[in-house]
């Protein structure tokens, strides 16, 4: 009888992993997804993380919602010291649709790397949470963007104009469609886009863990004011103009201008936490890899079913970008993932305008950390120290790369692709 107890038990064990096959949305998901109030969501957010342990579809919920949060956490925090958005690549993390805030509080050096810390921090809860989805689970879990929403203005509730079509409709200029025109945006989340989640994840944290690398007190203090013309600091009352106007983008007045060229200037950060210098490059190398895991498990799905992002096989223009994507496109991005791969690991050195013969180690620039000056970046001397000579990457190689993402352009793909 024990012999066959025992048996049994092997055989439970070994069938284990079937259970996910049948992974069903918890009823809390449904609620975090879709709720109206942060009290709501945050009440949904504790029962899927509690459940995660043990329940693979609550764990790709909690970690969905984690995300989310981390965002909620840098937007509510940019809000609380009136920050206004510069629309410029130049600073990724700071492009979120905050809205103004009459009553800003005043912002200090500090306080805004606790800002970064606390965006980072929960970014991290939000992927070991992803990773803990075993690969085999089968998820399936409906999201309405319209109605997925965070709370961008710290008032507790979470508006239609906070939901994520909105804000990436704000973030797009406007090229998404959110009005009674706009085509459905509800997609169904499977087991491949949470590597998808993970993977962006990793890249937010790679960002804030460079910044959080280096003291940029000398840059906020001489330039965040044209991020945050009311909150205090040090040259505000000498350089903001009376009416404190900043809206629209970063070259929309003389003054932001100059104080653009000032931000620039002042980036001559030194390192005072190199680890997380070199933290930030393993998060990058993570999210290769996820990138990878993402696109083999897309390939292996055989429905398609409103999907987030489709494989070639899965065809249809997305609601989402008006794309379709093919067989070049995957084919590319993982020939563009291997470059990266090979920039961050050394294989493969950087090329610089000014020198021929050597090229930038990459690895080298995250794992011996010396102090970052953009200027002296681009102009060479601060990147002397990372030449060596070796297999440089040409521009043919990328171009070849790019050719094949077609008229939308590499950007668009690489945004969307993760």
């Amino acid at each position: 009888m024990t012999r066959i107890a025992g048996l049994l038990a092997s055989a439970l064990i070994l069938f284990l992993p079937l259970s996910y096959a049948s992974a069903a949305t918890p009823e809390a998901a449904t609620t975090l997804f879709a709720a109206k109030t942060v009290a709501e969501r945050n009440a949904a957010l504790t029962t899927l993380e509690a459940a995660a342990p043990a329940d693979p579809a609550a764990a790709y919920a909690a970690g969905a919602g984690e995300f989310f949060t981390a965002l909620e956490i840098l937007a509510s925090g940019l809000h609380r010291h009136g920050f206004e958005s510069p629309q410029s690549l130049m600073l990724p993390l700071m492009r979120l649709p905050v809205p103004d805030n009459p009553n800003p509080e005043p912002l200090t050096y500090e306080q805004f790397r606790a800002i970064l810390v606390g965006f980072r921090d929960r970014l991290e809860k939000s992927a070991a949470t992803l990773g803990s989805v075993p690969a085999g689970a089968d998820i399936g879990m409906e999201v309405d963007l319209t109605r997925l929403g965070i709370d961008l203005n710290e008032d507790g509730a979470i508006a239609p104009d906070e939901s994520a079509a909105a804000i990436m409709a704000a973030l797009a200029r406007g090229s998404i469609t959110t009005g009674d025109t706009a085509p459905t945006l509800v997609f169904r989340f499977d087991r491949a886009d949470g590597y998808w989640l993970q993977g962006y994840a990793e890249f937010l944290m790679a960002q804030a863990d460079f910044w959080l690398a280096h003291d940029f007190r000398s840059m906020f203090d001489g330039s965040f004011h044209m991020l945050f013309p009311r909150a205090g600091l040090p040259l505000q009352d000498t350089l903001v103009p009376p009416d404190g106007g900043m809206s629209g983008g970063i070259l929309s007045s003389e003054w932001r201008i100059a104080d653009f060229i000032s931000l620039v200037h002042l980036v001559n950060w030194q390192v005072v936490e190199p680890e997380r210098r070199q933290a930030a490059r393993r998060h990058l190398m993570e999210m290769i890899r996820l990138s990878r895991e993402d696109w083999k498990a897309i390939r292996a799905e055989t429905d398609n079913d409103r999907e987030w992002l489709p494989g070639p096989q899965q065809k249809g223009a997305s609601p989402l970008t008006g794309l379709d994507v093919g067989e070049e496109q995957v084919q590319a991005w993982l020939a563009a993932l291997a470059m990266a791969e090979d920039l961050l690991e050394g294989r493969a050195l950087l090329p610089h305008f000014r020198i021929a013969d050597k090229g930038i180690n990459m690895k080298r620039f995250f794992d011996e950390p010396k102090p970052f000056d953009l200027v002296l970046s681009i102009t060479g001397p601060a990147i002397a120290p990372y030449l060596e000579s070796g297999s440089i990457l040409t521009s043919e190689e990328f171009n070849q790369i790019q050719r094949q993402f077609g008229g939308a352009g590499f950007l668009t793909f690489a945004l969307w692709f993760n």
